[in-house]
């Protein structure tokens, strides 16, 4: 095994260690999650301060220690100032964050979600105030993708036909199955049916209706699946999105199987913008 190693990371979280130093989990293309030590990171006026800050990037150079990695040498590539600058910004990074932590493994190449991570921090940060619901919204779906489990939302999860939404008929809905892994077609015929949750299909007991979407919700929804989020589905109300993260995040907590911490701060940053 080498003594040393380089990696291209971001930094998505750090606690201190004794005196001076910080102990940094760090997402990287090349070797995944690793946490290595930033030495004399706290100390005042500290090289390493800055490049052991979180959403940072650094190109890095690695010692492997016998219980711990150190960082030998940093060089920053990018930095996520602007995430910092708003509450809202802020929390929607540390929940794309979360996401990824979730999910990342050590000790192989994470090219792929460092990159998707990377792209949708970028978005956060650029976005104004009033988009960045739709743009946490829009990475949480791909995360979900990278992972293998984004949610069916074009097409029925039970009957596979294509479940289009009908803004013109006031009270349209489709409903919504976590169990199922997605959107559930509630019409007959153009009609829509009034189901209870345990009375949908041959198959209630494995695909109950967690939630219900409007048109205006299941359109933002399907929109996510997209490279880029069209204007008209940027200026979704705030109300909607926040129906879609909640879904979203129901969904991403049944599969990775635990809570979503950053998610608590979501209805007192957005609720209101």
């Amino acid at each position: 095994m080498p003594k040393e190693y380089r990696a291209t990371g971001i930094n998505l979280k750090g606690m201190p260690l004794g005196e001076n130093d910080r102990l940094l989990t760090i997402l990287t293309k090349e070797h995944g999650l690793i946490k290595a030590v930033a030495a004399g990171a706290r100390k005042h006026r500290s090289a390493m301060a800055g490049r052991s800050g979180l959403f940072v990037v650094n190109d890095l150079q690695i010692s492997v220690g016998r219980s711990m990695d150190r960082i030998k040498n940093a060089e920053v590539l990018q930095s996520f100032v602007g995430l910092g600058k708003t509450l809202a910004k802020l929390t929607a990074a540390q929940y794309l964050s979360e996401l990824a932590l979730m999910q990342a493994l050590s000790a192989q190449p994470q090219e792929e979600l460092f990159l998707v991570l990377i792209e949708h921090l970028e978005r956060i940060q650029a976005a104004a105030n009033q988009n960045v619901l739709a743009h946490l919204n829009h990475g949480m779906y791909h995360l979900l993708a990278i992972a293998g489990f984004a949610p069916q939302v074009h097409s029925c999860c039970i009957s596979q036909k294509a479940v289009v939404a009908k803004r013109e008929i006031s009270k349209w809905k489709a409903g919504f199955s976590i169990v199922g892994g997605g959107v559930i077609n509630l019409e007959d015929d153009g009609n829509p049916h009034d189901h209870q949750p345990d009375e949908v299909g041959a198959d209630a007991m494995h695909n109950r209706i967690s939630h219900y979407l409007n048109a205006t919700e299941l359109l933002a929804m399907q929109e996510l699946a997209q490279t880029d989020l069209a204007d008209n589905i940027l200026e979704t109300h705030t109300t909607d999105w926040l129906a879609v993260e909640r879904l979203l995040r129901a969904y991403a907590q049944y599969h990775f199987d635990r809570p979503i911490q950053s998610s608590a701060l979501i209805d007192n940053c957005f609720f209101n913008i």
